[in-house]
């Protein structure tokens, strides 16, 4: 029993850090998500901006456009969550390769659901003002975000040790 027990849990391990793997092996190419946008329409310095509202730091980029503007998905992946909270308003988030977390807020509307499977060519949402960015200009708040901590980005900037679980989404998304 016990080394029928040992022999599960061995093969368990070995499938999970194969699926680890393959996951980390999909390239992620990521895309502008809100259509028709440029460069010039976020601030290339708002990423690990401080100080930034009830959150602190800003752990990603404003996105902004028209209110309605349709939100591609900046890469293929499983939508994990879509709905609404306090601060983001209507968001969806999204697993993506290398095991990454794309959260996508303050949607006017969301157009994916839970387990969606989704592709670079599919709209989740479009562009508002929702949660705490209402009465603020219509836009997208994009983030990056990884539960296999990048520690060499640790830093002393305020919430520095946040930094290893976020990714810059600014260099992704430039054109």
């Amino acid at each position: 029993m016990l080394k029928t027990l040992k022999r599960f849990i061995r093969r368990l391990l070995w499938f999970l850090l194969i699926i680890l793997t393959i996951g980390l092996l999909i390239p992620q190419n990521i895309q502008m998500p809100v259509t028709g946008a440029t460069n010039a329409d976020f601030n290339h310095q708002s990423f690990w901006y401080y100080p930034w509202g009830r959150s602190g730091t800003h752990k990603g980029v404003d996105i902004f456009a028209k209110k309605g503007t349709s939100i591609k998905s900046a890469t293929t992946g499983l939508v994990l969550y879509s709905g609404q909270n306090d601060m983001g308003g209507n968001i969806a988030l999204v697993l993506g390769p290398k095991w990454r977390f794309h959260y996508y807020a303050h949607m006017e509307d969301v157009e994916v659901k839970r387990f969606d499977w989704i592709t670079k060519k599919d709209n989740i949402g479009t562009v508002g003002d929702s949660g705490n960015a209402k009465g603020k200009p219509a836009h997208l708040h994009y983030t990056i975000a990884t539960f296999l901590p990048h520690f060499w980005r640790w830093d002393g900037s305020p919430q520095g040790w946040k930094k290893m679980f976020y990714m810059n989404p600014i260099p992704y998304i430039m054109n």
